[in-house]
């Protein structure tokens, strides 16, 4: 197992909204975009692509090396200011983790930061700023997930309820950003559950064929509520044709004992339908949603590990808002309009993130 690496300095820049050329060719900018919404995307320079995400077997790999995904939940990043961002990213990689998850489609305490709206065409200022994160995260080294959603009203209203829709924001997306390589595509978040969220597998086979034809070298998933059956696994593998499967783990206090044993008979079960891909543990456990049960430092910690030494090839340190206030606060990572999202961690959370660090950054083996 490769250790997590070092960002190279070289990479990085002060982040500034937007990325879109000089003040005078903006407007211009702007109405190529009611006419294509990818279109800002392409006109604008690039650099060289510093960080390239791909799969080799079971592993993630990085510029061709196996690498371990440890991320941590950023649903609202387009809603936090430049300085917000760049001091939690910062702060994100001293603490060893190398991924984050953003939502293209996210709204939370009546904000609106979605990047695509409910025609699946581009939403500005939110789409040249998650182009610009996506940028400042490959100058980094690190990777993105970029994880859209049909929502269930707790995220904003329902959107991309037509497949028509949700295609074209797909489309929008792939085509923004293609120029780099350091994202994933999660096709719908928790797609198997049955309201405004529900995705079909034969809906999301169609929306992968879209992306592929737009990059065809674009990873894709699609994030699953719960454990998966056998036959829901055959189905995301053989129907859907995911690079890696996405299982939401149940929220309890069982979850990490069980973590290590689930991830290896998804592995056996892979093995069984002839393709074995990915697992990864992309929004486990968090605090502040389960009622009667608040996870510990040690659970955070046990679970990570416990997907990592079983060959899972990514895990995430989820965050949100806190279920039992009622104005959610501290709302983590789903509200980053009142600070950074390091800073509204809770002392458990902050004892957890700095015990993977000491976990995440030695080489597997050594002593603390």
């Amino acid at each position: 197992m490769s250790r997590l690496r070092p960002v190279p300095r070289k990479h990085r820049r002060r982040l500034s909204w937007p990325v879109c050329g000089s003040p005078a060719i903006r407007p211009l900018l702007f109405c190529l975009c009611a006419l294509a919404p990818w279109r800002e995307a392409l006109l604008a320079p690039l650099p060289a692509a510093a960080a390239e995400l791909g799969v080799d077997g079971t592993r993630f790999t990085v510029d061709g090396k196996p690498t371990f995904l440890l991320g941590i939940s950023y649903y609202g990043a387009l809603g936090a200011s430049p300085e917000t961002l760049r001091r939690d990213l910062d702060g994100a990689e001293r603490l060893g983790f190398n991924w984050i998850r953003v939502w293209a489609t996210w709204s939370a305490f009546g904000d609106s930061v979605s990047a695509v709206g409910s025609d699946g065409k581009a939403r500005e200022p939110f789409f040249s700023r998650l182009r610009e994160l996506v940028a400042e995260c490959d100058r980094r080294g690190m990777l993105v997930d970029v994880t859209l959603s049909r929502g269930n009203g707790v995220s904003g209203a329902p959107r991309l309820q037509a497949l028509r829709e949700h295609g074209r924001a797909v489309e929008t997306l792939v085509a923004g950003l293609k120029p780099f390589r350091n994202w994933y595509l999660d096709l719908g978040n928790e797609r198997n559950v049955r309201d405004k969220r529900f995705v079909g597998f034969e809906e999301l086979e169609e929306l992968r064929l879209a992306a592929r034809r737009l990059d065809a070298k674009r990873l894709v998933t699609a994030s699953h509520a719960g454990d998966l059956s056998a036959e829901e696994l055959k189905q995301y593998l053989d129907v859907v044709g995911v690079d890696f499967l996405c299982p939401h783990r149940p929220r309890d206090a069982r979850s990490p004992g069980q973590t290590a044993e689930r991830t290896r008979q998804y592995f056996r079960e892979m093995k069984n339908l002839g393709r074995v891909v990915p697992v990864h543990y992309q929004e486990p456990f968090r605090r502040g949603f389960s009622k009667g049960w608040d996870p510990s430092a040690d659970d955070f910690v046990t679970d990570a590990l416990a997907a990592r030494d079983s060959g899972a090839a990514g895990w995430c340190f989820h965050n949100g808002d806190n279920r039992q206030a009622p104005d959610g606060r501290p709302r983590r990572s789903f509200d980053l309009r009142e600070g950074r999202l390091l800073e509204q961690l809770d002392a458990v959370e902050r004892k957890a993130v700095e015990a993977l660090a000491r976990s995440f950054l030695q080489p597997q083996g050594s002593k603390p």
